[in-house]
């Protein structure tokens, strides 16, 4: 209980640098940390006490990103390569905990996933039984520099490590990329959950984060530019964060573990561009799973 008194009383302290009810935010100013999250922490890891500040101006252009990406591709076409990423993501997570979900907090979270984009429950339960059945498969994690100088992680899934090797290495070359070691050390593996934004204003998103005990709060959007809130957290506290959100009247769109960057690279026009097509011929790639950037749009 003394906890919490100080935690409101800190809470009723912090600097106001936005407006709740002027949907107008601050220009974006240098951080003593990388501005990925958007997100100020204290210089400290060990305190109860979070400092938590919502901006969507930093942001801005990785939303703008975010949507450039879901453009190119008729929807039907695009769909169907969702559900097939949706298939390897199952493949990989029953072999790393499991086919039961209430056993393998990941799988649970990639199934609800599936449900939450409309998957068939059949190719779902199809996937299920033909990752217990499938043949040995290794999972690797490509590290690429793009075009700008953007970094990449990139999820295979492969019973050839040598043939994946060389048409990730070759989509790269033509696509003005490289292989490039060191970049997995830009992004750190966090907890992520996802929740509809609309109607929640900047005050209600600090304090949910708070509530929730998440350790950082982000607004995005998705593909059809509908507004979301992130909330991050360590990867053994999703469940926890999910829950508290829920007990808080949230409404879940997604939870799970990602690869969040910790700096973002700007680029211009005609470098989005190149990314993009850079990101869709390796999203192509039938041993790809998924794949990670830390790409902003030049406001």
């Amino acid at each position: 209980m003394a906890g919490a008194a100080v935690l409101k009383a800190l809470w009723t302290l912090r600097p106001r640098t936005l407006a709740a009810t002027s949907g107008r935010f601050p220009a974006p100013v240098e951080r003593f940390l990388p501005p990925a999250s958007c997100v100020l922490y204290p210089p400290w890891r060990t305190s109860p006490v979070r400092t938590l500040q919502l901006c969507s101006a930093l942001c801005a252009g990785h939303n703008k990103w975010s949507k450039v990406k879901h453009i190119k591709g008729p929807k039907d076409e695009a769909r169907g390569r969702m559900f097939m990423k949706f298939g390897m993501m199952i493949k990989i997570a029953v072999k790393e905990g499991g086919s039961n979900p209430d056993m393998n907090i990941n799988l649970a979270h990639i199934l609800e996933q599936c449900r939450s984009k409309n998957m068939p429950k059949a190719s779902v339960e199809a996937a299920i039984k033909g990752a217990e059945k499938a043949k040995p498969a290794s999972q690797h994690m490509f590290e690429a520099r793009g075009p700008g100088g953007c970094l990449l992680l990139i999820e295979v899934l492969t019973d050839n490590n040598s043939r994946s090797h060389q048409e990730i290495k070759r989509l790269l070359n033509k696509n003005g990329g490289m292989l490039s070691e060191g970049a997995r050390h830009n992004f750190n593996r966090r907890g992520v959950v996802v929740v509809p934004g609309q109607n929640v204003s900047t005050e209600r998103a600090l304090e949910l984060a708070i509530e929730a005990g998440a350790e950082d709060v982000q607004e995005t959007e998705d593909e059809e530019e509908q507004p979301l809130l992130q909330f991050m957290c360590d990867m053994t506290d999703v469940r926890k964060v999910r829950g508290s959100l829920e007990e808080l009247g949230m409404q879940i769109t997604s939870a799970g573990l990602e690869f969040v960057p910790r700096t973002l690279s700007s680029l211009d026009q005609d470098q989005l561009e190149a990314a993009s097509t850079l990101i869709e011929a390796l999203n192509d790639c039938p041993d790809v799973v998924r794949i990670w950037d830390n790409i902003q749009a030049d406001s």
